[in-house]
């Protein structure tokens, strides 16, 4: 080996990555995000477990055995509830994950009324969590029992199977991984292959050319989206207890969000190099902040407010609720409404710098 010929390539190559600057900052800066996100993210002791209560009793005693479960430190208190059906509501809707229903009488005679203790059976790793520690702070009150007088019910997974938990997410994973890869090097392909010139001399407008480029994708991510369904619900044999033509319909305002970031990236990006590193950059964090493996509520503040920037949070929401819970629009209409805002604001975003990038 010529060593002179040698250290020319090793230094053409040096001088290639000092220019492209966008590339070096995102390799010297994704360890230090990573590191950082994943490593308050990842955890999965869960406590301060919202819980409703409807206390049918209002004595000093149904205050007293509230005050008992909150100060525990594994479930804070969300809200007093006035009638059955707002907790059924609530526990749909995902704003609480347990709730406990004291009885009337539970004052005079705490021994034999039966306190209906509820848990969100949907994320097992949260149920657990809860149904152990509320067994545990039931059986340290004197006198209750556990299905005696304090009676445990895991609604929508009773058997806290964790295939229903992660099957559903698994689709919403595939889908925005597929989805924004495809449009990530749309329009740098275009340009890395010399037909963007074609474009610009062309009268058509930006958002047409985004618009149009998502189409084709649109399509191919309602097959995708098909293709797990069939796998979740017959292969691994996941119930479906909600409305087919609802999931499908809401599926493709994920599906529109999702390609709207990848569209929004190939306008950033240079060359694939840099759209595969800036696709990273979105998918990975999304695996772990949308909730698909770890709880939020075991996340800290900051971490769990940033999922809210991630679309796959808001279709995981639609996807389990949907899937497992069998939610109505009523129930998901906020999760919905959050994606569509969200798509037309990255579509807008990417309209505009692809126009600057015309002019």
């Amino acid at each position: 080996m010529k060593m002179q010929r040698f250290k020319h390539i090793v230094i053409k190559e040096a001088l290639h990555i000092r220019r492209d600057r966008a590339s070096m900052v995102m390799l010297i800066m994704m360890p230090v995000f990573f590191m950082l996100m994943f490593g308050y993210a990842v955890n999965t002791e869960v406590d301060h477990i919202y819980m409703g209560v409807l206390d049918n009793d209002h004595t000093y005693e149904s205050r007293e055995l509230v005050r008992t479960f909150t100060t525990s430190n594994y479930f804070e208190l969300y809200s007093y509830y006035h009638d059955i059906k707002a907790i059924d509501t609530a526990l749909d809707s995902g704003e609480i994950k347990t709730a406990i229903v004291i009885p009337k009488g539970y004052g005079s005679d705490p021994i034999e009324s039966e306190i209906a203790f509820f848990v969100d059976g949907s994320d097992p790793t949260v149920a657990r969590t809860a149904l152990q520690s509320g067994s545990l702070i039931a059986q340290s009150q004197k006198g209750m029992t556990l299905q005696g007088n304090f009676r445990t019910t895991v609604w929508y997974n009773p058997s806290m199977e964790s295939r229903q938990f992660t099957i559903p997410g698994l689709m919403g994973l595939i889908m925005q991984n597929i989805t924004v890869m495809l449009t990530a090097f749309s329009l740098v392909r275009e340009r890395e292959r010399g037909t963007i010139e074609q474009l610009m001399v062309s009268p058509i407008k930006s958002y047409e050319l985004i618009i149009g480029k998502m189409i084709p994708y649109v399509v191919i991510g309602n097959i995708d989206f098909l293709i797990t369904i069939f796998f979740g619900m017959v292969w691994f044999n996941v119930p479906f207890r909600g409305s087919m033509a609802l999931l499908l319909i809401l599926g493709n305002a994920f599906i529109f969000s999702a390609l709207a970031i990848g569209m929004l990236i190939s306008t950033v990006s240079k060359n694939q190099l840099q759209a595969m590193q800036m696709s990273f950059l979105i998918i990975l964090p999304s695996v772990l902040l949308s909730g698909f493996v770890f709880p939020r509520d075991a996340m800290p503040t900051f971490i769990y407010y940033i999922g809210y920037a991630i679309p796959l949070t808001y279709f995981l929401d639609i996807l389990r609720g949907i899937i497992i819970k069998g939610v109505g629009f009523e129930i998901i209409w906020q999760q919905t409404l959050a994606l569509t805002i969200m798509s037309i604001l990255l579509l807008t975003i990417a309209s505009i710098r692809f126009k600057k990038r015309l002019e």
